[in-house]
């Protein structure tokens, strides 16, 4: 009798193609339902009609590969236009502005680091240790692009009450070492754009280049303003900047994959391309961190901008700014909860203003409903909190969203909660020595799972999150690496 194992192999003979697309679907039947309305991270869903336009491109370039633009100048064609429409939307127009077609916003804020890493290599070579420097509040991709390129990231801290970044903490942590100033437009976690006009003023005053972060308000921020709301100053158009990275893929509703880094000209985006013809193979000349790549995020996202149109951008920014004022209305009407801060976009931290509510409680409650939002440790400048990335999608459910927080804080009301009593120090010992034993130890008194297909997180997370909020940051780190570490784990 044959023993049946579950090693993962390629299957000696094919499967049928209606049998291997069948395995998808159950795969797929346990994601999250992105195409519910109430999901309100991860992904931004157009219209089914532009989907399908977009999907349609993206599979009539998905073979073609983008590593030589002049083997397949169609693809040059759509990352040219994709990036002109990029550079007239953000202030470059009448500039010597330039860019390139990334995978995301990581990839982006990485290209803008090395830019400035090997510009200052180059014209201030006594520069040993460079320094870029970021507030509190920065997207984490900052100190991934730290981290991999030797670039000491300085985080300054921001006002707890606005959570943007102080303009007057930045230009006293700028030392002989300073090579980068980066500001945010918005902030993720609470939706701020900082004062990017006085960051830049004091970059150009200090010779050092000016990054925006627009990954998220790129393609928002500007219909916003020409749908008449009031926008700070963050582009181009403002004296100083000298790149930004911004997200076709988020606000643009383009399909994954499609991000892009806009240098102020064609000098500084020298220091963003790698060449090298030193080896035996085909020359390599790449201005992104990818050689090969599909072109289908360049068709898709093309697909999508022209499908969509001004017009349709403005109408649906329009929504999401009514929908995220409903959203303000209605928790401000709730005396459990409240938002941190000001936010200038469609993006929302909500906070328990009641201690016996706890914000991870309501998480938990809501996903048992079918709603995915985000979580948000608290971090040195803000406290644990929900967040909200309203997309088109979402805007006709704003008004059962606020309903069903009432419901749950009306339920959690009458239940103990389970928050633990938890002293952090207890823990330091397995932190101390973390391996995959003691991970594996930590991780069964916690409910996690392990690596293949019982890999995850257990239904409730209240606890886990308590526990990760009371962590530092570098034991989170810890954890966390541990987690990632085991749930990539083939069962053989």
């Amino acid at each position: 009798m044959e023993t049946k194992t579950n090693k993962i192999a390629i299957p000696q003979k094919g499967l049928e193609a209606a049998e291997i697309l069948s395995q998808l679907e159950a795969m797929k039947s346990h994601d999250v339902p992105w195409d519910s309305g109430k999901v309100l991270a991860y992904v931004y869903e157009p219209k089914k009609e532009t989907e399908n336009l977009a999907k349609d491109a993206y599979r009539m370039y998905l073979i073609e590969n983008g590593l030589d633009p002049t083997a397949f100048p169609s693809l040059l064609k759509l990352e040219n236009d994709l990036i002109g429409m990029a550079k007239d939307l953000l202030g470059g127009g009448k500039d010597e502005v330039v860019g390139n077609m990334t995978s995301g916003g990581t990839e982006s804020i990485i290209l803008a680091v090395k830019t400035a890493r090997d510009y200052f290599k180059a014209k201030r070579p006594e520069i040993k240790e460079p320094e870029l420097i970021i507030a509190e509040t920065a997207h984490a991709a900052f100190h991934k692009a730290g981290h991999y390129l030797g670039v000491k990231v300085v985080m300054v801290p921001v006002n707890t009450t606005t959570f943007k970044v102080e303009p007057k903490l930045v230009e006293a942590a700028i030392t002989e070492n300073t090579i980068l100033i980066v500001g945010s437009a918005p902030s993720y976690a609470h939706g701020v754009v900082d004062p990017i006009e006085e960051l830049a003023k004091i970059a150009k005053s200090r010779d050092i280049l000016c990054h925006v972060d627009a990954c998220v308000g790129g393609f928002y921020l500007p219909f916003a303003h020409k749908a008449g709301y009031d926008v700070t100053p963050f582009d181009f158009s403002v004296d100083g900047v000298t790149s930004i990275s911004a997200d076709f893929h988020k606000y643009g509703y383009a399909i994954k994959g499609a991000s892009c880094i806009l240098q102020k000209n064609r000098d500084l985006r020298r220091y963003q391309i790698f060449a090298c013809s030193s080896w035996s193979g085909y020359t390599i000349i790449n201005p992104t961190v990818l050689s090969s790549k599909t072109g289908g995020p360049l068709a898709g996202a093309w697909a999508t901008l022209n499908h969509i149109g001004q017009e349709g951008y403005i109408e649906i920014v329009k929504g999401c700014q009514e929908a995220t004022q409903l959203c303000r209305e209605g928790i401000a009407e709730i005396p459990e909860l409240e938002i941190l801060g000001d936010p200038d976009i469609n993006l929302v931290a909500i906070a328990s203003t009641d201690p016996k509510i706890n914000i991870f409680a309501i998480s938990d409650w809501m996903a048992k409903r079918g709603w995915h939002i985000q979580v948000q440790l608290a971090s040195t400048c803000s406290r644990e909190a929900l967040h909200l990335s309203i997309n088109r999608a979402n805007i006709a459910q704003i008004p059962e969203l606020l309903e069903q927080f009432k419901l749950a804080i009306a339920e959690l009301k009458e239940k103990e909660s389970p928050e633990m009593a938890f002293d952090p120090a207890m823990l330091a010992p397995m932190f101390d020595n973390m391996n995959a034993e003691t991970f594996d130890n930590l991780a069964g008194m916690l409910g996690l799972g392990g690596g293949g297909e019982g890999a995850g997180l257990p239904d409730d997370l209240e606890m886990i999150n308590n526990i990760l909020n009371k962590l530092p940051a570098a034991q989170r780190n810890v954890l966390l690496t541990e987690f990632m570490n085991k749930l990539f784990t083939v069962n053989s």
